[in-house]
């Protein structure tokens, strides 16, 4: 505990008394060497020393008031512009509405010559493979099995087809043909694969005319209800590690676009008779059935026998986004089979929450989804009640496991009530059966015809092809046939796509003219980013789309909810706020102003915000049109320049078209030189604002070295170098030697120190970051650093604006000996030891007389270590305070001179958690028990046969089940996403100077701090710790993997973020034949083939191909 007296400022709490008294005394008794703790009015004249120190060698060094002075002088050579945000807004909408509106008139072409074509054709019962033209994605693809060895490819018919290497592709394409590509578990030669193979190749002519039109287009795709996906241009097919499990209708845009938004209840039959394999593909189905829900879904799951309970802790309809899947997915996995069979209770409870209007929900596709190995009862009161005679919501009956169970009543529920019956005998039936509902779904819409095409637009995702982050417009495609009564077709023939990479649409907003604190970001219905310069995900993962809310891409704060609210409901309009921000590495927290500007974008679900600090409402626009002056500043920039000029480093940006970019500074700027020589600052095939921002900053910075730096000697200060970094891309280190140690970003607008010193007044310190297992082995053999910059703040004609930031880079060492001194009682006249104390005659300690009895440290608004008195902490400065003194931070912390501020990153990647593997036998393959050996009706049952299918899929998909995220397609689990969780700390309101007394029982320690100013550091004096007995709980700053379960999703549901869904729902249509909801099958193979393969997959499954853990069902 600590007992504190503020002084300066009010104090937020008065302590007791006794605490004051004690303090006193503390304060005031000498230590039995004779040296008594430094009274506060020392201590405040040492932070006085201290800050005149730094603020003398920045006046000197730093040079702000003579650039001040040169930009003025220089002020014929650019033009102060005005960022008008309402208008840079409705530009950029604009912009972005147009780019889009030209993909939709290509998509819309695609549809309607797709029902076209699907009407016209003749459906051909013997068409064989011959007959079929096509270039087969996967022909040329070469897969390795789990054991490293080639799988053998299967024979093809495909077109042999030459690419060539495309930039806007990433990839080799060949424009004069699409690609074909099937599942692999559909088989290819079937007579429904064929004739769709057959009609759809009419498309690739329209396909060809799109791009002619719009040679911008990229990837534009049909993914039929079949599974068959045709896209172009061709380009051989992105091969997993393993099996290809990719199908199309099971990605986010085809899900999307295939129907309306779904309010799902799935119940799971756990009686006792569910058990063993069943109950395993019972769970697996689950989670397939998972994986065909979005964000516009929601959903539940219950598992019931006698009663019915939901699965986890979800007690109504939660949204279908990743983190509530995830939530049911792990908990799914925990139902265990007992008691018996009440189908009652399951639909009652299905029903109770579908019939909840009191939360949050689609509103529109209300079904059930039960999965059973069979029952007698057909519930038919519980429907009367519930569901006729309106039938607004459907059941869907999915029969699981080989069973002699009589499926009737689970054909009738399904009938009755508008839905469809499935059975899933094993492995191989879960991923179609567990998808094919859409379909049903897809009736409504077909039959509204045309007021159901409707354009969508979806979350960000990753491209299956290699594009990167992408969007899609999707627009359902229709079967327009008829039968002989003239009745309507109700089958959806799939859906149309076509991407639009992110990196297009960020091409069309503003980004240097904004400074490097401002930027563009856009939001959909779900609150989910489109742009965002925080959206950045760490791992590729095809199955999920990327959702990154708004709120968890920024700090949240009550503003910018009510700003997301307003953007999701499509309004406009603007905002000053004050605000949280991290710092670009993610290691402080800043208290800013920004205004958010914000509109719609027409004819989309998207709308567009603005964000401006107040100091970039003006930019600089370079105005070189004297080309002797071009050729004059442009030389500065070559190295020969350097030794006399300081080192330069140029942004890596895209100034012109030809540029080869390099993720190395100098061969980046021999690239730039070389073409510089080709062409001029002001060719049509360079961005002319930033190559004239870019020379016009090379020529200021150099006045500065001519002026200030090359008239001073850095090692009198003990300077390591001194630095200017512009808006226009240059950062000049001086002197050259310098720059060898260099290491921060070329880009200013992607330095921290840069952004930090924008936004925060006076002098930014910022030591090298080392993270808590740094030991400092290199110490001794490299000098350390310490950056300390402060922004240029020009004012022209009332215009205010910060164009540059200047800075030192300190001796770390050396600065050290000087914090000793300027914190001590010695003068400039007195010698180190000239002051003798004794028992007799009371000293008052200082930093450096005492080094071995008193901490004496610079903290700065992170928490980070900048400067001690101690020599053990040199190699430590940079480390997170409680990492060097966990009982000093704390107290700080304690005394509010510290906030904290915890978040989290939802784009991280981990390596994958070790899996519990206990048993003998392996997890991917069901081992019946002694009960199920000694059950003949297990055995005269068709189970065996599931077993069978179960160890041939196991061979070839090992890893189809795992939970993991995954790198791609690929079910080999390396990588995978995880949540992380952040602390940062900052200074708070709190600018008082503070005595103390860190209560430790017979040893308590006294400590001082208080707030240097015009800077972002503390100063701290402290007693040293003299027992163990003043050890405290470490505070933690370092980023760490959330555990499970936090945040907890179980408490924010209850709490739901507001988002919107579509608009229209298409989920009734009176002329709806329902007649077709599905049917049973059975095949019942004899009790000797089900003896040998039950022995055969026992012995090979045990003996030579041992499955990995995540084969576990």
């Amino acid at each position: 505990m600590a007992m504190a007296a503020p002084t300066g400022s009010a104090a937020p709490v008065a302590p007791a008394l006794c605490g004051h008294l004690a303090l006193l005394l503390l304060l005031a008794a000498p230590a039995a060497h004779g040296y008594s703790f430094p009274q506060q009015h020392t201590m405040q004249y040492w932070a006085r020393r201290l800050e005149q120190e730094i603020d003398g060698v920045m006046r000197i060094f730093g040079g702000v008031q003579q650039l001040r002075g040169i930009y003025n002088e220089n002020r014929n050579l650019f033009e102060v512009k005005e960022n008008v945000p309402r208008k840079l807004v409705e530009k950029v909408a604009g912009d972005i509405e147009s780019l889009l509106a030209k993909k939709v008139r290509a998509l819309k072409r695609l549809a309607n010559a797709a029902e076209k074509f699907q009407k016209a054709h003749h459906w051909q019962d013997n068409i064989r493979e011959e007959d079929i033209e096509y270039y087969d994605s996967k022909a040329d693809t070469e897969y390795d099995d789990p054991d490293g060895e080639e799988i053998e490819r299967e024979k093809s018919n495909s077109l042999k087809l030459e690419f060539t290497d495309d930039a806007n592709f990433k990839t080799k394409v060949n424009y004069s043909y699409a690609a074909v590509q099937i599942p692999t578990d559909i088989y290819k030669g079937s007579t429904v694969i064929l004739n769709e193979l057959n009609w759809t190749q009419a498309l690739e002519d329209v396909f060809i005319e799109n791009r002619k039109e719009d040679p911008s287009l990229l990837w534009q795709v049909f993914g039929s209800a079949t599974g068959v996906t045709r896209y172009y241009p061709a380009t051989p097919w992105r091969a997993p590690n393993k099996i290809d499990l990719y199908d199309v209708r099971r990605r986010p845009w085809y899900i999307q676009g295939a129907s309306s938004p779904k309010d799902m209840v799935i119940i799971v039959d756990v009686s006792g008779s569910v058990s063993g394999l069943t109950l395993k593909l019972m769970k697996t189905s689950v989670y397939e059935m998972l994986d065909t829900l979005s964000d516009d879904d929601y959903v539940n799951v219950a598992s019931f026998n006698e009663k019915a309970k939901p699965v986890s802790c979800f007690k109504h309809l939660v949204q279908a986004n990743i983190r509530n899947k995830k939530v049911f997915k792990e908990d799914v996995q925990g139902m265990v089979a007992k008691g018996t069979t009440d189908y009652k209770a399951g639909f009652e409870y299905a029903f109770d929450q579908l019939q909840n209007s009191n939360i949050t929900r689609a509103n529109c596709n209300k079904m059930i989804m039960m999965f059973t190995d069979g029952g007698e009862d057909r519930v038919q009161d519980v429907f009367e009640k519930y569901n006729w005679p309106n039938k607004t919501v459907r059941v869907f009956t999915f029969s699981v496991g080989q069973h002699n169970y009589d499926v009737t009543p689970l054909q009738w529920m399904a009938c009755a009530n508008k839905g469809y019956y499935f059975e899933i005998p094993s492995i191989g039936a879960i991923r179609i059966n567990t998808q094919e509902y859409l379909d049903v779904l897809g009736r409504p819409m077909v039959l509204a015809g045309n007021r159901a095409k409707q354009v969508q637009w979806t979350n960000v995702y990753q491209d299956a092809l290699g594009l990167g982050l992408v969007v899609t417009g999707t627009l359902p495609v229709f079967n327009l046939t008829e039968d002989s009564s003239d009745r309507k077709n109700q089958l959806i023939l799939g859906v149309m796509g076509i991407d639009v990479a992110l990196n297009d649409i960020k091409r069309l907003t503003p980004r240097y003219n904004l400074g490097a604190n401002g930027y563009v970001f856009a939001i959909d219905l779900n609150g989910y980013v489109l742009l965002h310069p925080n959206l950045q995900p760490q791992i590729i993962n095809f199955r999920e789309p990327v959702t990154l809310d708004f709120l968890d891409a920024e700090l949240e704060d009550e503003n910018k909810e009510e700003i997301r609210r307003s953007m999701i409901d499509g309004n406009d309009g603007q905002r000053f706020i004050k605000t949280l921000i991290k710092s670009l590495d993610e290691q402080y927290i800043d208290e800013v102003f920004r205004t958010y500007t914000w509109a719609p974008i027409k004819s989309t679900n998207y709308s567009l915000g603005l964000v401006l600090p107040p100091y970039s409402t003006y930019y600089i626009q370079a105005n070189l049109s004297d080309q002797i002056l071009q050729v004059k500043y442009f030389e500065y920039l070559l190295p020969n320049s350097f030794e006399s000029e300081g080192h330069v480093f140029i942004a890596p940006r895209e100034y012109c078209k030809d540029l080869d970019l390099s993720d190395n500074n100098t061969e980046f700027l021999e690239n730039f030189i070389a073409l510089m020589e080709k062409v001029t600052p002001d060719s049509k095939q360079c961005d002319n604002f930033l190559l004239h921002n870019l020379i016009l900053d090379t020529g200021i910075t150099q006045q500065l070295v001519e002026r200030v730096w090359k008239d001073q000697d850095l090692n009198t200060y003990s300077l390591l170098a001194v630095f200017a970094a512009t808006d226009g891309g240059i950062t000049r280190v001086f002197p050259n030697k310098a720059a060898d140690d260099w290491e921060e970003e070329p880009e200013p607008f992607n330095a921290s120190f840069y952004r930090r010193s924008l936004d925060n007044k006076g002098y930014i310190f910022k030591p090298p970051y080392r993270d808590a297992g740094y030991r400092g082995l290199d110490l001794e053999n490299n000098t350390i650093g310490i950056l300390v910059s402060t922004a240029v703040e020009l004012s022209i004609g009332g215009k205010t604006l910060k164009p540059a930031v200047v800075g030192v880079k300190l001796d770390l060492e050396a600065w050290a000996e000087k914090f000793k001194v300027l914190a001590s009682n010695r003068t400039d006249r007195d010698q180190l030891g000239a002051r003798r104390c004794d028992p007799s005659t009371s000293c008052e300690m200082d930093c450096e007389a005492n080094n071995k009895d008193l901490i004496c440290v610079l903290i700065d608004d992170g928490g980070f270590l900048v400067l001690s008195n101690q020599e053990d902490h040199w190699y430590q400065v940079g480390k997170f305070f409680s990492e060097v003194d966990a009982n000093l931070m704390s107290a700080l912390y304690n005394n509010s001179f510290y906030a904290r501020k915890e978040s989290y990153d939802f784009q991280s990647v981990c390596a994958p958690e070790a899996q519990s593997n206990t048993g003998a036998a392996p997890r991917g393959v069901f081992v019946p028990t002694v009960a199920d050996l000694l059950n003949l009706a297990w055995w005269t049952s068709a189970a065996a046969w599931s077993l069978f299918q179960q160890f041939l899929y196991g061979l070839t998909y090992s890893s189809w089940f795992q939970t993991e995220e995954v790198a791609g397609d690929s079910m080999e689990a390396r990588e995978t996403s995880c949540i992380m969780k952040q602390t940062q700390y900052y200074f708070s309101t709190v600018n008082a100077t503070y005595n103390a007394i860190i209560d430790c029982g017979n040893c308590s320690r006294l400590f001082h701090a208080q707030r240097l100013a015009n800077t972002n550091l503390l100063f701290v004096v402290a007693d040293k710790p003299l027992c163990s007995q003043c050890e405290s709980v470490k505070l933690l700053q370092a980023e760490v993997r959330a555990p499970p379960r936090d945040p907890n999703q179980c408490e924010l549901v209850d709490r739901p973020r507001y988002r919107k869904g579509p608009h229209i729902c298409f989920d009734y249509n009176a002329t709806e034949d329902t007649s077709d909801c599905g049917r049973g099958a059975s095949f019942t193979p004899s009790l000797g083939v089900l003896l040998s393969l039950q022995l055969l997959l026992l012995y090979s499954s045990a003996s030579r191909h041992p499955l990995p853990p995540a084969a576990c069902l």
